[in-house]
């Protein structure tokens, strides 16, 4: 516009596109996140469910060439993912260090029972299965006793279902929420260019002339807003593995990637679409329309 000071259009023109860039990596920041969440649900469900065990209490004067004898055959079978072996000196130890004192001493002997746990593959972790290897474990003459927690792994098994729907409705919200504030972000920015698209008119410049040189900005900025949208998501894993180490478990190099990809692809994309409708808007219009 006519008597503004260049270098203050420029300076504008600078803090403009800095806003812009860091909405938009924000905004690519959060669906980053909403993404590596959606990405590894199945991974967090089977972690979960692959946390829970089953306790097979041993009888007693049992010998343990027989345990773990025992123990090898439940390694092979295929809902078995891993066991471990207690025995009731473990047992009396472990409960020792629990209750603070040495039970033992008081009773004159040790109640306690050896025991295997049992950790299961997460497609046998459900109620339905649980209860039919409950009873092909019954069927071993040594095992006293199959213990686990059932009320703990039904709620669990409900309650993943459930979170699994409620991540999908708030990613698919989040996603149109996402689109419509960078569509914002970039026609404010397009919006202090409207009188350049007009001159440039006037000119004879053709529509794809005009339209390529914001095109090309808008998918330098997207890259540049993706970098840092990456840079944050990078940020949080390493607090959150700083404050949850068992985390580090369950984190995917390929799903890593492939999100890094997505952000990026997502960046440039919607900056793409949102650039090209903005500036043809200003295309369209009048010369009188451009001063409201």
């Amino acid at each position: 516009m006519k008597g503004e000071n260049p270098k203050f259009e420029k300076k504008r023109l600078r803090s403009s596109y800095f806003t812009s860039i860091i909405s938009i990596s924000l905004v690519l920041f959060l669906i980053g996140l909403m993404g590596l969440l959606v990405l590894n649900a199945k991974v967090l469900s089977d972690y979960v469910k692959e946390s829970l065990n089953l306790s097979i209490i041993i009888k007693d004067n049992v010998k343990e060439v027989e345990v773990r004898r025992l123990q090898k055959n439940l390694d092979a079978a295929k809902y078995v993912k891993y066991t471990e072996f207690i025995s009731k000196e473990q047992a009396a130890k472990e409960l020792q260090e629990e209750l603070g004192e040495n039970f033992i001493e008081f009773l004159g002997y040790n109640p306690l029972l050896a025991s295997i746990d049992v950790y299961l593959h997460a497609p046998y972790a459900n109620p339905d299965s649980i209860v039919k290897i409950e009873g092909a474990l019954m069927d071993y003459s040594l095992i006293k006793e199959v213990f686990y927690h059932e009320s703990l792994i039904y709620l669990i098994n409900k309650n993943i279902r459930k979170i699994s729907f409620i991540i999908l409705i708030f990613s698919g919200l989040l996603f149109l929420i996402a689109l419509t504030l960078i569509n914002n972000t970039i026609r404010l920015s397009v919006y202090s260019k409207r009188f350049l698209i007009h001159t440039m008119q006037l000119v004879g410049a053709t529509r794809t002339f005009i339209r390529w040189p914001f095109i090309k900005k808008s998918i330098l900025h997207g890259i540049f807003a993706a970098f840092i949208a990456i840079l944050l998501i990078l940020g949080s894993l390493y607090l959150a593995q700083r404050d949850f180490p068992e985390l580090i478990k369950i984190q995917d190099i390929e799903v890593l990637s492939l999100l890094f990809a997505g952000v990026i692809f997502l960046g440039i994309l919607f900056n793409l679409i949102s650039t090209f409708f903005a500036v043809n808007k200003y295309l369209r219009m009048e010369e009188g329309d451009l001063y409201y």
